[in-house]
This record gives structure tokens, C-alpha cells and sequence, in this order.
């Protein structure tokens, strides 16, 4: 019966909110631009450094019909004179706008004398239809990439395909699935890499990776909420966020957003984490094998997005990680969107003798300012745990990670951009005393790369001279310290010396030329010298060997599809 109830109160906070704002007319659809598209999302960037349009760059992935409601309205500002775009913007806008097909009104698309229209063409790579009720797009996925310096060789593929469409006026449906073998192992949740993330395989020699992704999205009047398994990112950045990387395994979720004014946004997911963690309870064994069963674990996270002023976003929330020892799936109350949940818990957590154990609580904010034309000055804040009493007592300090930085674009020299963003994480940030609550999933740390107790400082200089080619130099200079064990003292959590100790070091220095031949069709090469010291023991850790020491690597890579 508890089950039941359960499934009602879930079909009620999704399907009845949507169906009482029933719209009477078309409103957008929504699939989502996945995060490694970068050349749109820095297109996307610099049109709202100049003041051209405005975006909330604290959530992300964007939609594919945002997005081209943004390519749109630069088209009619520039048609009617309002801005001015050089040679190489209106070269990237002509091009943006014919790579979203699906996401073109039926008037352009459609025949005056018929009804549909296959449409066929080469940018994007790929087959495409739409008539009067449905639009649907399938696209091949396939790249390759190898690289090589003093250590070896590393070579990797990935095949696959990807599906997206729209059903009436408000449905959005995708799918996407690759498999990839790689010739040695750069990922692991240990190492301090911004590499996509995943489970892997092997089988010998061979390290397998598999990815899939897709969901289902219902739009009305002002907002849209969907179930998705996808990557999302939370924070403001340009080398990784804080608060949520996008990196990590994507991983099943309710999505819910709600924009009712043009000075407010609210964003919430709930979703179903890995904690890979063992429940031996219900673990059992079946024709002699043993089956594991894993405790389960869940993640709840809210966004309230304010702009008091055009081209000023201050965003805050809140998110909690929780594990239901006694199995029936989520609990209702981190369903509920809008709540604290940190308040919350203290009645959810409590017991029968007054006790108290509590869930993993986060709380966030971010503020982006593109006040100053050309400038985009943009703080995040990820408090793990945060006191009052810390803030007064210097031997002790909240457990608080927080990324701070600028883009100067276009400002002197144009099609130029300036970047310099430096991140700071205490220790025992994104940890849990409890494994199946910590801020992972699949063991990956969901926060900043580095992880706690660590520092990054990174700078770059981007040039896109003309239509798809980018030239990127960028340094970057991480550290960090001792390897602090989470089961310490609690005095300790907010006392042990911070970055004293350096345990990892990393100097990169990064050259990346990269060319956009169709839409979402890649041509690129990297060359790079990075030196990584510290304790061998901890070098061994957190670094693949392929880059162990001082390295000089030449890579380069084709890809279709993301």
C-alpha cells in the first residue's frame, strides 16, 4: 500500500501542476543542447558579454529552442539596425541558425502547397523530418582521438547515434546512446581530471565506457518538467564549476523549471544517485553467483534565480543528499521543490527517543554581472556546512568552496577573449561521514575537480578569427593538500591547516586549435606540457600514469555528434 500511495503523490507533483496551467496555444519544446557542444555555448557567451542577449549561465545545459530564440532575436536586432555584428559573428550566426533545423518555425520550413517536408541537408550532418505534428532528427555519433608523449601512446573511439524530436506543441523526446574503448585508462574517480566521467569495463587490454542519455519533456505556459537521464551543471565558470560539473555520469532526474516573470527563475531536479555501496542485508546469492544489491541514494536541489537588474543574475538554493535505509524509493518530501530542505530534514531524520541523524544538506549562490559591456564578472559559493560562530573565530573556518573569475570578449581586439577565474576549496568539502551520502555518485565527486582542501588558478586567451576556427592558449596552476580522513574529530573538520601541506601539484600549460567543419562536427589538435610533483605516493593516486611527472603530449581527434 505504502508503494501505491507513493506513486500517486508522484504522478500528482508531476502531471496535475502542468495540467491546471494547461496552455490554450503553442509554447516551445524542449530538448536539451548537450554540455560538450562548446563552440555553440561560446557563441552563446559572447553574445551576451556585448549586452546582445541575456542568460542565466548558472544552469545548464540550455535548450535547443532557448538557444535559438537567442540566435532569432540577434538576427532581428542586427536586421533592424539595433546592433552590429563583425565578419566572423554574422559567418558563426548564419551558421547556428541553419544547424537548428527542428527548432525553425513551421512557416520556413514547411511547402506553401503541402502539409511536410523531409529536410535533408549537410549542416547538420545527418536525417531530418517535420510536418504539422511532429519533428523528429537522427544523427550519427562517431569520433576518434590519440595522443602521445614520453609515457606511450593512448588511442580511443566512440560510436553511436542520438535521436531528438518534438511531439505536438509541447512534448520534447531525445535519446542517445555511444560505446568507447580506449587503449589505457585516464579516468577513475581518484584522479584529478575535468574528463567526462563514466563507469568502464575491462575485458584484458581493453577498457570499455558505455553512456546513455535521453528523457521526455512536457513545456507549458512558463516552464517545462520532464524526467531525463542527462549531465547538468550548476555554477558559473569557464574551467568547471563548483557547485555541479557536468562531468560526472549523467544519472536519472526530475527536472522542473518555472520562469513566471521576466525578474525571476526557479530551477529543481530530483535525482537517483550510485552510491555503490553495499547492502548486505539484501544481498543474495543465485545459481552459485553472488548479487550485490547497492543501498539506494537520492539528491534534491533547488535554484531560485533573481535579476534585479538586465544583465545581473543572483541566484541561491539549496540541495540534500539522502538514502532510504528502509527501501520504498524517494521520500515525498524531497519532492516537494521549494523547500529548505535542511529544515526539513530535522523532522524527517528525527526518531521515536528524540534523536537525530542528519541527511548531507548543501547550500549555493552565484552571482553573474555583464553590467559592464564587453566584461562578465561572475562568484559561486558551495557551503557543505556553514556556522555563524566559524565566521567570528579565526582558527576555524566553514567547510566552503567558492570560484571567483572574468571574460574581457571582444574589448580593443575583436574576436579575442581574456579569461582568468581562480577556485578555492576547503577541507572536507563534498564529503560525508556516511559513504551512501557524500556528494558522489558512482564514487565521482559531483563538486570541483580538485575536491576539497585545494586551490586552482587558471588563465586563458581565446582568438576565433574566423567562421569554426578557435585557437585557445590557457595556463593553469592547481594544488593540493593533505588528504584529510572525513572520520576525524569534529574540531578538527573545521580547524585542519588549510593547503599547508601541498600533497599534488600541477603546472599545464595548453594550446588547443580546434575547427567546427559542420554543426556538431569537430576537427581538433592539442599540444601540451604539464608537470605534476608532490608525494609519489599521491601523484600515483590522483594522476593516470600516461601524464606522470614533467610531459610534452601532442592529441588530436575528429568527432561526430555528442
Amino acid at each position: 500500500m505504502k508503494y501505491i500511495l507513493k506513486i500517486k503523490y508522484l504522478i500528482a507533483v508531476l502531471f496535475i501542476l502542468p495540467i491546471v496551467n494547461m496552455p490554450q496555444k503553442a509554447y516551445s519544446q524542449i530538448v536539451y543542447e548537450h554540455l560538450s557542444n562548446e563552440s555553440i555555448y561560446e557563441f552563446i557567451d559572447e553574445m551576451a558579454n556585448l549586452n546582445y542577449i541575456h542568460i542565466n549561465d548558472v544552469i545548464k545545459p540550455y535548450p535547443k529552442q532557448q538557444i535559438y530564440k537567442y540566435l532569432s532575436k540577434i538576427e532581428a536586432d542586427v536586421n533592424a539596425g539595433r546592433i552590429k555584428l563583425n565578419k566572423r559573428q554574422s559567418e558563426e550566426l548564419s551558421f547556428y541558425l541553419q544547424a537548428y533545423i527542428l527548432e525553425q518555425p513551421k512557416s520556413i520550413l514547411s511547402k506553401k502547397t503541402g502539409k511536410k517536408k523531409v529536410v535533408g541537408k549537410l549542416n547538420p550532418f545527418g536525417l531530418f523530418y517535420k510536418d504539422e505534428e511532429i519533428a523528429l532528427g537522427f544523427q550519427p555519433i562517431w569520433g576518434a582521438e590519440a595522443a602521445s608523449n614520453k609515457k606511450g601512446n593512448y588511442s580511443g573511439s566512440y560510436g553511436g547515434a542520438s535521436f531528438y524530436g518534438y511531439v505536438g506543441n509541447q512534448i520534447g523526446i531525445y535519446g542517445n546512446v555511444r560505446d568507447q574503448n580506449v587503449s589505457t585508462q585516464l579516468i577513475s574517480p581518484d584522479y584529478l581530471t575535468r574528463r567526462p566521467s563514466a563507469p568502464y569495463k575491462k575485458f584484458g587490454e581493453s577498457i570499455d565506457y558505455s553512456e546513455a542519455r535521453g528523457g521526455i519533456v512536457y513545456s507549458f505556459k512558463w516552464g517545462h518538467i520532464g524526467f531525463v537521464k542527462d549531465h547538468i551543471q550548476w555554477g558559473t565558470g569557464y574551467n568547471g564549476t563548483n557547485i555541479l560539473r557536468g562531468t560526472i555520469p549523467s544519472f536519472a532526474q526530475i527536472k522542473l523549471n518555472i520562469k513566471p516573470t521576466n525578474w525571476f527563475e526557479f530551477n529543481y531536479y530530483h535525482g537517483s544517485l550510485t552510491s555503490n555501496v553495499v547492502d548486505s542485508l539484501h544481498s543474495y546469492k543465485t545459481n552459485n553467483t553472488y548479487r550485490a544489491v547497492f543501498y539506494s541514494k537520492y539528491i534534491a536541489a533547488n535554484m531560485f534565480t533573481f535579476y534585479p537588474l538586465k544583465h545581473l543574475n543572483i541566484s541561491i538554493g539549496n540541495s540534500i543528499i539522502y538514502t532510504n535505509e528502509n527501501g520504498g524509493g524517494p521520500k515525498l518530501t524531497y519532492l516537494i521543490p521549494f523547500l529548505f530542505y535542511k529544515s526539513a530534514d530535522l523532522t524527517v531524520s528525527s526518531n521515536e527517543s528524540g534523536g537525530y541523524t542528519s541527511n548531507n544538506n548543501q547550500m549555493f549562490f552565484s552571482i553573474s554581472s555583464r553590467n559592464i559591456k564587453h566584461l562578465h564578472l561572475y562568484f559561486s559559493l558551495f557551503a557543505d556546512d556553514i556556522s555563524v560562530r566559524y565566521f567570528f573565530n579565526s582558527d576555524l573556518y566553514n567547510s566552503f568552496a567558492y570560484k571567483l573569475g572574468f571574460r574581457l570578449s571582444n574589448f580593443k581586439l575583436q574576436n579575442v577573449s581574456l579569461t582568468m577565474e581562480y577556485t578555492r576549496t576547503n577541507p572536507y568539502v563534498y564529503q560525508h561521514h556516511a559513504q551512501t551520502q557524500d556528494y558522489t555518485t558512482n564514487e565521482y565527486n559531483m563538486g570541483h575537480y580538485l575536491g576539497g582542501n585545494s586551490q586552482e588558478l587558471y588563465v586563458s586567451l581565446r582568438c576565433t578569427p574566423i567562421r569554426g576556427l578557435a585557437f585557445q592558449l590557457s595556463y593553469t596552476f592547481a594544488q593540493k593538500g593533505d588528504d584529510y580522513d572525513i572520520n576525524s574529530p569534529i574540531e578538527s573538520i573545521h580547524s585542519d591547516p588549510i593547503l599547508k601541506n601541498i600533497i599534488w601539484e600541477k603546472q599545464n600549460i595548453l594550446f588547443r586549435v580546434n575547427y567546427e567543419i559542420l554543426s556538431n562536427t569537430h576537427l581538433y589538435g592539442l599540444f601540451s606540457y604539464q608537470n605534476i610533483s608532490g608525494n609519489q605516493e599521491k601523484i600515483q593516486k590522483f594522476t593516470p600514469e600516461f601524464y606522470w611527472g614533467k610531459t610534452f603530449t601532442v592529441s588530436g581527434g575528429l568527432n561526430i555528434g555528442f
